[in-house]
């Protein structure tokens, strides 16, 4: 069997494991895997990688990849090809369904099944190939942990650990200056690594896309605080946290991706100074989430998804998901995974446990 092997989306620690497990599983069954570059756009545009769009991934290729961040064949979040931005004679920009393109570059090559390695937008690309004939597995990609059929996703254990250990860090400058310190994370339109971090790193306020905010309130609790005697306070943001009544805020909107959040931090910590007369600073943390060695959970499961994949391609399987559902690696169908976002439940015991410890919410 000839596979394809792709890692769209953003990059998460992990994506290397997978790659390995799934590569080293297919070469024991005498199986060809070969890497797509950067998501679909080594198949789609093999001249922008000097005719290398298509990489063939040997043991010796992923041999000590395991421990890596990022992706040994690159990824992209431009160019859904599902609405991929196409200029017009006029100038205009319209989005075009180049997914037949896709399907008819993996048949040209040979190749007889897809390992789409992503999130929500990759595995709802992965579902329409999977719609228009091609043999796919998904993996589930994502330090937002948003996706739908499975426990975790890789990348989400180490975006969460680095985050605690920054605000962990962060606790003694604050509480050196007496000051309000603001700390926006990743997460887009889910507040799982904001939830996290914040319990486990004892924060006073967390702020997500779940739960629109009051800031009078969360003002008022580190306001409490000084009077009892606490002399800083330490708010987690997630990008897509938005005021009642209010808008998410947007860095920026293109054709052909999902629309760029950020910048909330710094609103949030201007209100929070105006209404406290306390000095606030903010800390993004952005991208150093997504990078780094992962951690041994993060690696593990990747591993353990990577190997299911191969394994599903050998039961026959095609338009599945591996999920981990503990203690076993199980399949779920690419359109039961991609139907709808995974949020934060408000009635789940880490949203109890956070309330009993006096979290502010904003609520």
């Amino acid at each position: 069997m000839k596979i394809a092997i792709s890692t769209g989306g953003g990059d998460a620690p992990g994506l290397n494991a997978v790659i390995r497990a799934a590569v080293v599983a297919a070469l024991q069954r005498g199986w060809e895997p070969w890497g797509i570059r950067e998501g679909f756009d080594g198949l789609l545009f093999p001249e922008r990688f000097h005719g290398e769009g298509l990489v063939p991934l040997t043991r010796e290729r992923v041999r000590g990849i395991t421990h890596l961040g990022g992706t040994i064949i690159g990824t992209t979040n431009r160019g859904n090809p599902m609405k991929y931005p196409t200029k017009k004679a006029d100038g205009t920009v319209v989005e075009l369904d180049r997914t037949g393109e896709v399907v008819r570059g993996l048949r040209a090559h040979g190749f007889d099944a897809l390992i789409s390695i992503g999130g929500d937008g990759s595995l709802t690309i992965a579902n329409h190939l999977a719609k228009q004939g091609v043999r796919v597995i998904g993996v589930p990609k994502t330090i937002d942990n948003d996706l739908e059929g499975t426990v975790i996703t890789f990348g989400f254990d180490t975006a969460v650990s680095f985050a605690t250990e920054c605000v962990d860090r962060l606790h003694s400058t604050a509480a050196a200056h007496r000051r309000v310190m603001v700390v926006e994370v990743m997460g887009r339109y889910a507040g799982w690594i904001a939830l996290n971090t914040g319990i486990s790193s004892t924060v006073d306020a967390i702020l997500m896309p779940e739960i629109p905010y009051d800031l009078k309130k969360v003002a008022d609790k580190i306001l409490e605080r000084e009077k009892a005697g606490h002399t800083f306070s330490i708010v987690v943001v997630a990008e897509g946290a938005k005021p009642m009544g209010g808008d998410l805020t947007v860095l920026s909107k293109e054709a052909g991706r999902a629309e760029r959040l950020g910048g909330v931090g710094e609103k949030v910590g201007a209100e929070l100074q105006e209404l406290t007369g306390k000095e606030t600073r903010v800390v993004v943390l952005g991208h150093l989430l997504r990078g780094g060695t992962p951690t041994t959970f993060d690696r593990l499961i990747a591993l353990r998804f990577g190997a299911a994949a191969i394994r599903a391609l050998a039961d026959g399987r095609s338009g599945i998901m591996v999920a981990l559902d503990p203690p076993n690696v199980r399949y779920v169908p690419l359109e039961e995974a991609t139907k709808r976002m995974k949020s934060v439940p408000l009635d789940c015991d880490s949203m109890k446990t956070a309330r009993d410890l006096g979290i502010c919410f904003g609520d």
